[in-house]
């Protein structure tokens, strides 16, 4: 209260006191911060709203009025998902950016996802050896550890290599791996504005040792769809001006990056079933079906069905909704056109629909292992923010990803059925 009560005499955004803030709220969790503290930082943004930042202030008073926007969340009544996970924070990339900004995106996702799973990382090692107090209870045991390590290294290891540093991670053992990844990252792969990012980012709602895990893994999930996003917006640009091979290759771009995250899913697995029990109980108006980046990639492949269109899905995300009964273009329909396109040769063709059955089946496979995950944590319960859970996931995995190509399904193939609510293991972690 003090280092607040001595900011707000002199308001500057790049002195606001963001150790002691934090650690509060690291202290007892998001949920429980007293209303005076909230009240002090409701009065911070009140004090700074009338105010127009200096040139040489600007980044500085972004990030604290989104960093006030996230903090504020649950005191406002307007807690989310996008809050719960700090995505304005993060500041990723949007499907509106265009595609001179596609390149780009690609090294903000692949910096960010090392990032943000190298942190990860950091705090697994830093509480299995005694050197951080923070989120207490349910610590996890050396073998839990230690295949953690090894998993966030593997989703870790592709985004290295395009980052040019494939060769450092050397040690033999995964937690040796992991102190490497974080060495790497925090000695060269954070400048001071991502280093500000990576601490503001994470607001644990409780003191459960797991949710850091949890809330890393769906940013690092979310930072993968921000850039399939913009990737399929630009696709799509292409195939209107008949460019194949550009719209294929963004195609190419998407899947690869998908299919690398599948990892995390395994990582997400480890996460023990009570401790998340224990934390979602203050999370209740966040869900994931709030993933705006999510559904921007669904709908930008193609225009969902009415029944869709008007179910909690799309009305948990109005912008998203409004952008779809605006007329958005998709690439199920430019993919559409482009088969009956004289200037696509044959070739073209062959090409277009190779590269649109393999992201679909890309992103089956994912809807489907998200299911999987998703049964084995929360069982038949309904999901965060009163949403169905389960059986929504279970009825939405099949929703085909395109119309315009004939897409093999996959999702109830021998030996992909969900595991029943009582199963200790899925798929994804026996396989790693």
């Amino acid at each position: 209260m003090k280092e607040l009560t001595d900011w707000l005499a002199d308001p500057v955004p790049s002195r606001f006191p963001y150790p002691a803030v934090t650690h509060e709220f690291h202290r007892v969790g998001k949920h429980f911060v007293c209303d005076e503290i909230l009240k002090s930082l409701a009065l911070a943004r009140e004090r700074l709203a009338p105010l127009a930042p200096t040139p040489a202030d600007a980044a500085h008073r972004l990030l604290l009025d989104r960093f006030l926007d996230t903090a504020l969340d649950k005191w406002d009544g307007r807690y989310d998902y996008p809050t719960y996970t700090s995505l304005s924070v993060l500041g990723l990339p949007t499907a509106d950016d265009g595609p001179a900004a596609a390149p780009a995106a690609r090294v903000t996702r692949d910096r960010l996802t090392v990032q943000l799973l190298a942190d990860l990382l950091r705090f697994e090692l830093a509480a299995a050896e005694g050197r951080t107090a923070w989120l207490p209870e349910m610590r996890p045991d050396a073998r839990l550890v230690e295949k953690r390590c090894r998993l966030a290294v593997r989703v870790a290891r592709p985004a290295l290599a395009r980052l040019g540093y494939g060769e450092r991670l050397t040690a033999d053992d995964p937690a040796g791996q992991a102190a490497q990844l974080w060495e790497l990252v925090d000695g060269e792969l954070l400048d001071p504005h991502e280093r500000q990012v990576l601490k503001l980012s994470v607001l644990p709602v409780y003191i459960s040792h797991d949710e850091h895990m949890f809330i890393r893994v769906l940013q690092t999930f979310e930072t993968t769809f921000a850039l399939l996003a913009l990737s399929i917006r630009t696709a799509i640009g292409d195939l209107d001006d008949a460019r194949t091979g550009d719209a294929t290759g963004h195609l190419a771009v998407a899947e690869t990056v998908l299919a690398e995250s599948a990892p995390l899913f395994s990582l997400l697995a480890t996460m023990q079933v009570e401790s998340f029990r224990v934390f979602r109980e203050f999370t209740d108006g966040a869900s994931a079906i709030q993933s705006r980046n999510y559904k921007l990639v669904e709908s930008l492949c193609r225009v969902p069905d009415q029944e869709r269109l008007d179910s909690p899905a799309y009305r948990s995300t109005p912008e998203v909704r409004g952008r779809i009964l605006a007329g958005q273009p998709t690439l199920d329909e430019a993919c559409g056109a482009a088969l009956t396109d004289i200037r696509f040769s044959t070739a073209d063709r062959e090409l277009l629909t190779t590269a649109m059955l393999g992201f679909a089946g890309a992103l089956r496979r994912w809807r489907q292992t998200h299911y999987r995950i998703a049964v084995r944590m929360l069982g038949t319960r309904s999901g965060t923010g009163a949403t169905e859970g389960t059986p929504y996931l279970s009825s939405v995995r099949k929703i085909p990803v395109f119309r315009s190509v004939t897409e093999t399904p996959d999702a109830d193939a021998p030996g992909t059925d969900a595991p029943t609510a009582a199963a200790p293991r899925t798929e994804s972690e026996e396989a790693a």
